[in-house]
């Protein structure tokens, strides 16, 4: 009896061993519906096979294998608060002169903010569908990318790169340090050095806000847009009780229009400066693979936050008009703290610290939307790997924010920022204008691309005209400095085929983290 009993004891350890082996693959199956799967252990004649990457960890890091990338966290509210604190930035509170100084009368600039406004939300609902037709994060980098291809793309990032993201972001830094320790020196100029210093500071206290997460970076951008525009509904108020006791001499029916220059090249420059005033509505296209529900909450985000900054601009400027006269104005070094002295009195002070909260939210938001605009860049290979890298528990492009900073802070060396800023001052809407012609492109060249968006033609067909008219002015207006930057934008071409096209050795590639 025992060989039978051996037998069956064997019968019952295979069929153990079946039912077992039968729980673990339903346990893998079960395990494998939640997003984790477990790579197996090969056996010496079984060929190494890489397991397949998790898509979305349970406890919330990645598993083994995953391909880290930046999560969508950025909600409508945020995204909102993106463009509007992005667009806000100091101008509104320091230099509303530009417009006045054209136009020469208080009826005649109102009308161009609101026209500015309008063409200002054009171009931001071409975006939208543009947004929502390529998907992935980059803005005008990657919708070039798209249409006109590597090297086009890559003179975009190159100039991004090198002057316009770093050289504005620290200017407004700057502006920031300044009105945070003008107080301080209440009866002569800041110090440079100190409000290098600050500038600097504020930079890379938002850069390890930024590092840290996502949701405080938004939160701060949140924070600083709801302060800018309270100080502006402040003026705004107080504009109106102005209006109120009618003693108003510049926004009569005889006088509102009085002065007005109607020459072409007036309302020419006078649209130039309004327009430039309106920068930063495209932002939020350099974080689209971030935002939640992209194809509702871009849109939504463009048509909330753009009535909303026209409003503001022209009740802004209608409220300076009713206690300060244009020319005035166009003299005024601080026009907001000069309407805060009148009617504020002892609380003047005020204005100025909002001035600094406003400057500090928009160095904030650009910073946000530069590192993905150069991780962007690292992930088609334009940049260095490295760039490309994102935080494994943060889940932030900390190599990029990091580099971002440096570069930003490399101005404080430069004696004369501006100079070096307005030689690009075209480059901006060459390069909107080449990402909205390209929409025009995929409308002819690829009908059946899922568009969830799609505005009317005339929309973008009047924006590339605009924008044709823009760059334009700018070769009129300033033709060495366009020139010399047109020279400069073209130096990318050595690096595009150095850096990018250029069959790299393996030591170089081993440096550059490729």
């Amino acid at each position: 009896m025992a060989e039978p009993e051996l037998k069956s004891r064997s019968s019952r350890e295979s069929v153990a061993k079946a039912a077992s082996q039968e729980k673990m693959e339903a346990a893998e199956a079960d395990l494998s519906q939640d997003g984790v799967i477990f790579e197996q252990p090969s056996s010496p004649s079984t060929p190494m096979v890489p397991a397949p990457t998790a898509t979305t960890p349970t406890d919330g890091s990645p598993a083994k294998g995953e391909k880290i990338e930046l999560k969508r966290s950025i909600t409508l509210f945020n995204g909102v608060g993106m463009i509007i604190g992005t667009i806000i930035g100091s101008g509104i509170f320091v230099t509303p002169t530009g417009v006045v100084k054209e136009t020469g009368s208080a009826g005649l600039s109102l009308i161009v903010w609101s026209a500015c406004g309008v063409v200002s939300t054009m171009g931001a609902l071409c975006y939208a569908e543009l947004g929502t037709t390529i998907t992935k994060s980059g803005g005008d980098y990657t919708y070039i990318l798209e249409v006109y291809g590597e090297l086009a793309a890559f003179l975009k990032l190159w100039v991004e790169m090198l002057i316009i993201r770093p050289s504005s972001q620290y200017v407004v830094s700057l502006v920031f340090a300044t009105y945070l320790l003008k107080p301080l020196y209440p009866n002569c100029a800041v110090p440079d050095s100190a409000a290098k210093l600050i500038a600097c500071l504020c930079l890379t206290s938002l850069t390890f806000v930024n590092c840290i997460s996502v949701r405080a970076a938004t939160k701060v951008q949140d924070i600083f847009t709801a302060s800018k525009l309270l100080a502006l509904i402040i003026i705004i108020l107080f504009g109106f009780i102005q209006i109120s006791t009618g003693d108003v001499p510049y926004l009569t029916l005889e006088k509102s229009f009085e002065g007005s220059k109607m020459g072409v090249d007036n309302i020419v420059l006078a649209l130039y400066s309004g327009l430039f005033a309106f920068g930063g509505w495209n932002y939020l296209n350099y974080v689209t693979e971030e935002m939640i529900n992209p194809e509702r909450n871009l849109p939504l985000s463009i048509i909330i936050s753009m009535p909303i900054v026209t409003v503001v601009y022209v009740l802004t400027n209608l409220a300076y008009f009713t206690t300060i006269s244009p020319q005035v104005m166009v003299e005024s070094e601080a026009v907001a703290v000069s309407f805060g002295e009148y009617h504020l009195g002892v609380m003047s002070w005020l204005i100025p610290v909002f001035v600094g909260l406003s400057c500090f939210g928009a160095v904030n938001g650009s910073l946000f939307t530069s590192a993905r605009l150069f991780y962007a860049g690292a992930r088609e290979g334009q940049l260095p790997a490295a760039l490309g890298l994102v935080h494994t528990d943060l889940f932030t492009p900390v190599p990029s924010l990091i580099f971002t900073c440096l570069l930003s802070m490399m101005y404080a060396i430069s004696q004369d920022i501006f100079s070096v800023i307005n030689l690009f001052s075209f480059f901006t809407w060459l390069c909107v204008g080449m990402a909205i012609a390209g929409l025009l492109w995929l409308r002819f060249t690829k009908p059946d691309l899922r568009r969830p968006i799609k505005i009317p033609v005339f929309i973008p067909l009047a924006f590339v005209l605009g924008c044709v008219f823009m760059i334009v002015v700018s070769f009129w207006a300033a033709p060495f400095e366009c020139l010399v930057g047109s020279s400069i934008i073209l130096t990318g071409v050595p690096a595009y085929l150095l850096g990018y096209k250029w069959k790299k050795p393996h030591v170089v590639k081993k440096m550059l983290g490729e």
